[in-house]
């Protein structure tokens, strides 16, 4: 399996789980944030099959799932409820924000081994996408685990400025 397909699979299996967790959220703001990561793995995946063919016209379409997870958070705090969620449900979180990790170090490393400048740009800025992603899981995370205290000191306003 080459680097694309290997991306591809990524992708596809990010896309699946991000759905399932949106299934199980009980919260709906955590499923709206859920449903855009799928949505963002999907975009991911168009573009990794365009490359695939060779098309000269690939471009990471804009990612703006930071900007509205920014107000669900926003919105979730003016809630001010705290959610009960289940010990497994956060393992799957935790799971998931893993996935991106790995998610992150394949894209870095491919890139530096793609031939093509363009197609070694668009790798690394998966890459960089992948690790918001993380951040906002780490921020999901922090939330479902410590929920009052996250409530009280929420810091997603810096959702998607590491990188």
């Amino acid at each position: 399996m080459n680097a694309y397909e290997y991306a591809m699979s990524i992708e596809k299996e990010g896309e699946a789980a991000y759905r399932r967790l949106a299934d199980n959220a009980t919260n709906e703001g955590l499923r709206k944030i859920f449903t855009m990561l799928a949505d963002e793995e999907v975009k991911h995946l168009r573009v990794l099959e365009k490359m695939v063919h060779n098309t000269s016209d690939i471009d990471i379409p804009l990612m703006e799932v930071y900007a509205d997870a920014k107000e669900i958070f926003a919105d979730m705090k003016k809630m001010a409820v705290a959610y009960d969620i289940g010990d497994q449900q956060i393992d799957y979180y935790r799971r998931a924000m893993q996935s991106e990790d790995k998610s992150h170090e394949f894209y870095l490393q491919k890139a530096q081994e793609m031939h093509d400048p363009k197609h070694k740009e668009i790798f690394e800025r998966i890459a960089a996408e992948e690790l918001k992603h993380t951040e906002l899981l780490k921020n999901i995370l922090e939330y479902v685990e410590h929920p009052k205290e996250w409530i009280e000191n929420a810091e997603f306003y810096k959702i998607g400025e590491a990188v």
